[in-house]
C-alpha cells in the first residue's frame, strides 16, 4: 500500500472510531437523561414532604393544558400563585411556600407549560405571551377564585407583568422578582450596549433544535451550570437542589419547550398594547444578576402606579434561592401592608 493509501486508511480509522465514540457517549447520555427524568416524581414528592409545611402535589386543567402545582396553607386562605422562570419549575419557589402557607396564603406553585411535569404543547406558536397569561387566568378559575396575588420570578416575571397588564381586575397584588417589564426590556435591548451583551442567550436561543440539543446532552450540567456557576451566592443551591431541578430539564420534550418561550417572544406580539398596572407591586431586584443589569428595575413608575422597588446587594439572579429570608421579609411585610 503506498503512502497515500495508509493516510486515507488512518484517517477512514480515525474517524470511524471518533463516529463510535460519539455514537457512545450520546446513547449514554439518553439513558442517564431518561432514567433522570424517570426519577422527577420520586424527587418532587421527596421535595414536597420536606417543605415543613402540608403541601400536595396536583395537576389542574387550565385551558387547553393540563399544569402540575404544589399546593399548600389553608383552603380559604387569599391565593397567591409563584411563577418560576427559565430554567427552573415549582422548586424554585421552596423557600417562600412555607413562608406564605404559615402567613395563612393559599399557595400554589405552579410548573408552567412546557416545564417539568406540566403539559408540553409542541410548536412555538403555543408559547406566545398570550397563551401564557391565558393559563394563569384559567388556573385562578380552575382553583375556583377570582383574584389573586402573583409571585414570580425571571420569566414567571414576565408572564405576571402581562397579566397584571391584560386582567387587572383578577390581580390583587403583584411581587416581581429580577424579571424587567416588557416596556422597559424592549427599550433596553434597542439602546442599552451593555444590556444587548447580558441577552446574547435570547439571540442564540433562536437557532432551530441546536440550544437544546446541547442543553440536553446533560440536565445535571446544565442545572450546575445555570443555578450554581452563575449564583454569586452559590450556597444557596445543594447537590440534593440541582437533582431536582435536573430531573425537570430532562423531561421529555421539556428543553425545546423551554426554548421555544424564547423563540415565540420574538415571533409574536402581545394582542393588547401595553397598559399602566394599577395593582400594588413590589419589585425586588439582585443587583448582580448575571443576564439582567439594575438599570431595568428603574424609571418604571409611568408604567407601573403604585411601585414599590427593594434592591438586594451581592445577590445574583436567583434571588429568592441566593436571598430566601431577606426576600421573604419584604414580601410579607409588602402583601400583608407592613412599612418595610
Amino acid at each position: 500500500m503506498n503512502t497515500r493509501g495508509r493516510f486515507w486508511l488512518s484517517l477512514g480509522v480515525v474517524a470511524g472510531a471518533t463516529l463510535a465514540a460519539v455514537a457512545g457517549y450520546l446513547r449514554r447520555s439518553s439513558q442517564h437523561r431518561l432514567a433522570l427524568a424517570r426519577c422527577a416524581c420520586y424527587l418532587t414528592q421527596e421535595a414536597v414532604a420536606g417543605l415543613g409545611v402540608p403541601a400536595e402535589c396536583r395537576w389542574i386543567r387550565a385551558g387547553d393544558v393540563e399544569l402540575h402545582a404544589v399546593i399548600a396553607g389553608p383552603e380559604d386562605g387569599p391565593l397567591a400563585l409563584l411563577l418560576h422562570g427559565f430554567p427552573e419549575c415549582w422548586y424554585s419557589w421552596r423557600r417562600q411556600i412555607p413562608a406564605l402557607a404559615r402567613a395563612g396564603y393559599r399557595v400554589v406553585a405552579v410548573d408552567q407549560r412546557g416545564y417539568n411535569l406540566s403539559d408540553k404543547p409542541c410548536g412555538v406558536e403555543h408559547y406566545q405571551i398570550d397563551r401564557l397569561t391565558g393559563d394563569i387566568a384559567a388556573l385562578i378559575r380552575a382553583l375556583g377564585r377570582e383574584r389573586a396575588v402573583l409571585v414570580a420570578h425571571d420569566w414567571g416575571g414576565v408572564v405576571a407583568w402581562r397579566f397584571a397588564m391584560d386582567y387587572p381586575e383578577a390581580v390583587d397584588r403583584l411581587v416581581v422578582m429580577n424579571a424587567p417589564h416588557p416596556v422597559a426590556f424592549a427599550r433596553a435591548l434597542k439602546s442599552d450596549r451593555s444590556q444587548q451583551r447580558k441577552s446574547w442567550y435570547i439571540f442564540a436561543f433562536q437557532l432551530p433544535w441546536l440550544p437544546e440539543a446541547l442543553l440536553a446532552l446533560s440536565p445535571a450540567a446544565s442545572a450546575r451550570l445555570f443555578f450554581r456557576r452563575t449564583a454569586v451566592r452559590r450556597e444557596a443551591f445543594s447537590d440534593a437542589d440541582l437533582e431536582v431541578m435536573a430531573a425537570a430539564l430532562a423531561q421529555p420534550g421539556a428543553l425545546r419547550c423551554m426554548v421555544d418561550w424564547y423563540r415565540a417572544a420574538l415571533r409574536f406580539r402581545a394582542a393588547s398594547s401595553a397598559r399602566t398596572i394599577e395593582a400594588p407591586t413590589l419589585l425586588v431586584w439582585a443587583e448582580d444578576d448575571v443576564a439582567l443589569g439594575k438599570s431595568l428595575a428603574g424609571g418604571l413608575e409611568r408604567g407601573v402606579r403604585d411601585l414599590q422597588v427593594y434592591y438586594i446587594p451581592n445577590c445574583g439572579h436567583w434571588v429568592q434561592n441566593e436571598a430566601p429570608d431577606e426576600v421573604n421579609e419584604r414580601m410579607l411585610a409588602f402583601l400583608q401592608g407592613r412599612a418595610g
